[in-house]
């Protein structure tokens, strides 16, 4: 097999990026709007941000009232945004059916927000046309999920609801098990009203819309030019760029496909242009954009549900979750340094990067972030009291930024932005509550919990695993928010009944959950980054597995080992499997690109995997064996480079 590849002609056409958003993002799939009708379509969706804001901030209405009127918004919003079906659209134009679909959907729950306290205080005794009401309003919600989510989820909550409707519930007859069915899932705060759709319309909103504020101020590009500032010079230089660039993105991005198309129309060129390979440039992207998900402060919006299914403050979650999300950047930083090593690339030329010194005068652009981590942090201030102040300091920021500036345009544009990305969210979690309250009326998590627990006996190695699984095969195609509501409902409580700590057990199934945006068949970020590169789909999502071999590792270690999550340990053991997992994490990754200093014969290989193995699983016996495999395959490359440097000039 050649060591240097034939390089892929770049392509003689750019790249249409809002195509390939199109078609592996179904979020990008909205009507054409144009003129006086897409200026009264921002202003419904501004307003829909301003609610929003007003009813988290500034009111205490009955909980049963706020999330019914936030999820008519929703499903009100969703028709007029998502066409039907992909594909060429009128411009103007809206469906009679759409109108009809609308109508029913957004009547539906605006008769529960009307009559809340009447249908609370009416117990069990719905009325047939309660029934046929709560039907209407769930398909609905079930349709503006299809429209700008997408399929998987909806099958995953369809299984669900015929099981329930077939084998899972005891009544005796089928519209016994339909009522009953309706009404835990409709009415009750057990299914659709749940936690997902609540910590959505109180939290996840208002980031939402402090994301699309400060992405108008030009931080995207102040990211990609301060990495490229950074490491752009060193070798493989743009892939370098790349893994810091969705690191920094994901402190502030919901979305692994948004990442990787946003950041990677710019990076993914230059990596080809390096010398990458297409396949690699568009994993190396891929596989950091998706890391941008757990990346605090947002990790996806999921930060805010995971502190509400554990039970701790916010900002706990958020200083649990930067070891391994530091240790995941690492290893893909890593693979593609020990690449680039092995291609012979070299970095940008000194003239082609940005200097420091202007960048430095455009740090003031973090100081939203900087404002929004030091409330949450310090609970000077609630969730969304912080995010509303952050958002005020974007725009406070974008004044002193002449290109970026926030127009009385641009603000309504940024508050449009806001609402529409949440249309997205709220659907997904609609319908993650759906599937959270399915599981539990019909008892199927214990099921589920005792199968598993039973299958792996008493060996915890065993329940991470089979739980690994079912983490990746329930998240493919699924966003990362209802992704975690799902792993929540159905995988965390097996490993917490395994003896593993909660917050532990809830951290494994969110990773496990989002890298099935990069592991075949459906692996909708290395898709994504491979129509950008023109190169091969399920080559590129292989070779994305590889690179984010971390993620598939850390959160084995926290699971074992919960010290790299700061629970129970002090400042010396949280250093020392910082150490051992970094290192373990390099062994494991110069086995898979088979390259230190020099190529690795297959016995080095094997050595250098089963050692990094071995310092990532905590233990002073494992760590000790770790080093010394690792040590040892250092010790052979480096003699047997010294030895090949030295031949030819003896040979002379």
């Amino acid at each position: 097999m050649a060591l240097f590849k034939k390089k892929t002609p770049a392509p003689t056409e750019p790249m249409d990026l809002e195509s390939v958003m199109k078609k592996y993002d179904q979020e990008s799939n909205v009507r054409i709007w144009e003129g006086k009708p897409r200026l009264a379509v921002n202003f419904i969706l501004a307003a829909f941000s301003l609610f929003c804001i007003y009813v988290t901030l500034f009111t205490s209405w009955l909980e049963e009232l706020r999330l019914t009127s936030f999820v008519a918004w929703i499903v009100f919003l969703g028709f007029l945004v998502f066409p039907a079906r992909k594909g060429h659209q009128k411009t103007n134009f809206i469906p009679w059916y759409d109108l009809v679909g609308m109508i029913a959907g957004t009547g539906a729950f605006l008769y529960f927000t009307f009559n809340a306290v009447d249908i609370i205080q009416q117990g069990s005794n719905f009325a047939p046309y309660q029934i046929a009401i709560g039907i209407i309003g769930i398909l609905a919600l079930a349709e503006v999920c299809r429209r700008s989510v997408g399929l998987p989820i909806l099958i995953v909550a369809a299984c669900f609801i015929v099981y329930a409707l077939i084998w899972g519930l005891s009544n005796p007859t089928l519209m016994g098990k339909l009522n009953y069915s309706v009404r835990y899932l409709f009415y009750s705060k057990e299914g659709i009203l749940s936690t997902p759709i609540n910590v959505c319309s109180k939290f996840i909103v208002v980031f939402i819309i402090f994301g699309a504020f400060l992405e108008r101020t030009g931080i995207a590009d102040f990211f990609i030019n301060i990495s490229n500032a950074a490491v752009g010079g060193f070798s493989g230089g743009p892939a370098k760029v790349a893994v810091v660039v969705s690191a920094m993105e994901g402190m502030v991005s919901g979305s692994s496909v948004a990442n990787t198309v946003g950041s990677g129309s710019v990076t993914i060129p230059l990596m080809k242009k390096t010398g990458y390979e297409p396949e690699f440039a568009a994993a190396a992207e891929a596989s950091a954009s998706t890391g941008g998900q757990i990346m605090p402060p947002i990790m996806g919006a999921a930060a805010f549900l995971m502190a509400d299914y554990v039970g701790v403050p916010y900002s706990n979650i958020v200083v649990r979750a930067i070891l391994p999300a530091v240790l995941y950047f690492a290893g893909i930083f890593i693979a593609v340094h020990l690449e680039a090593k092995k291609l012979g690339l070299r970095g940008l030329k000194r003239e082609e990067l940005p200097k420091f010194r202007p960048l430095m005068k455009q740090l003031y652009l973090l100081l939203p972030l900087v404002v929004l981590i030091y409330l949450v942090s310090s609970n000077t201030k609630s969730i969304q009291y912080a995010a509303a102040i952050a958002i005020v300091v974007a725009v406070v920021v974008s004044l002193f930024n002449k290109g970026n500036r926030i127009t009385p345009k641009r603000f309504l544009e940024a508050l449009a932005a806001g609402g529409q990305g949440t249309i997205t969210v709220a659907a997904a979690c609609g319908i993650a509550g759906i599937i959270a309250g399915t599981i539990t009326m019909t008892g199927l998590a214990n099921m589920l919990i005792n199968g598993i627990v039973a299958l792996a006996g008493n060996h915890v190695i065993v329940a991470l695993f089979l739980t690994m699984i079912c983490c990746i095969v329930l998240g493919m195609g699924v966003p990362t928010t209802a992704n975690y509501c799902i792993m929540a409902a159905t995988c965390a409580p097996i490993l917490v009944r395994m003896g593993v700590p909660a917050i532990a057990a809830h951290f494994f199934v969110f990773y496990f959950g989002i890298v099935a945006d990069l592991t075949p068949p459906v692996a909708l970020a290395a898709y994504a980054g491979a129509a950008i590169a023109q190169g091969n789909p399920m080559k590129t999502a292989l070779t994305s597995t590889k690179l984010a071999i971390a993620a598939f590792i850390v959160p084995y270690v926290f699971a074992l080992n919960p010290a790299m999550l700061l629970v129970d340990t002090t400042v010396g053991e949280v250093i020392l499997i910082c150490i051992t997992s970094l290192v373990g994490i390099f062994g494991v990754s110069a086995a898979l690109e088979g390259y230190v200093g020099g190529h690795m014969p297959w016995y080095l290989r094997i050595l250098s995997a089963v050692g990094g193995l071995l310092l990532i699983y905590p233990g002073l016996v494992t760590d000790t064996a770790g080093m010394v495999l690792v040590g040892l395959v250092l010790l052979a490359q480096f003699l047997a480079n010294k030895s090949a440097k030295i031949t030819p000039v003896n040979a002379n």
